[in-house]
């Protein structure tokens, strides 16, 4: 898997193309790139969501075991960083939606899912019993975002 590195200061919609809502989802991608520029002095690549299956597959687990959540839009891009004892894996979807699972590796440790919503998207269904924050990025416009912590264990994909 040879991942590409998402910048920040460039923003493209290479990976996206598909997507309704290309370049509000590539400025939520550069966002994200961004933050872990500056909190971890991290690059934060991608790689194509069919050459990450079971990391993919690890997550909507996540969403489907926890909170029977099933994402109806097709996986773009995946993202996996491993930053200071944390795991952060990301899935952008065509339909604008981030979702990134939070994985402390340490026992005890923060485990969470969080949700981005792209400007311009609806809230899909499958997350309608969620209540959005909202956020302004120079990247991407408005940012909307959930979360919800993790309770059950989920041993980690291979790829990670």
């Amino acid at each position: 898997m040879q991942a590409q590195p998402v910048s920040f200061t460039e923003v493209t919609t290479s990976g996206l193309e598909s997507s309704p809502v290309a370049d509000a989802l590539a400025g939520l991608r550069a966002n994200e790139a961004r933050y872990f520029s500056t909190k971890y002095r991290h690059v934060f690549a991608t790689v194509p969501a069919a050459e990450a299956p079971a990391t993919r597959a690890w997550v909507e687990e996540i969403l489907r075991s926890e909170r029977e959540i099933v994402p109806t839009s097709p996986a773009l891009e995946v993202s996996v960083n491993d930053v200071e004892g944390i795991l952060w894996v990301h899935v952008f979807y065509a339909s604008g939606l981030a979702v990134n699972v939070l994985w402390t590796r340490a026992e005890g440790g923060k485990r969470a899912v969080g949700f981005k919503l792209s400007e311009g998207m609806e809230v899909p269904p499958e997350l309608a019993a969620f209540r959005f924050a909202r956020q302004r990025s120079k990247l991407t416009g408005e940012i909307r975002g959930s979360f919800f912590v993790i309770k059950g264990e989920h041993p980690l994909p291979e790829e990670a």
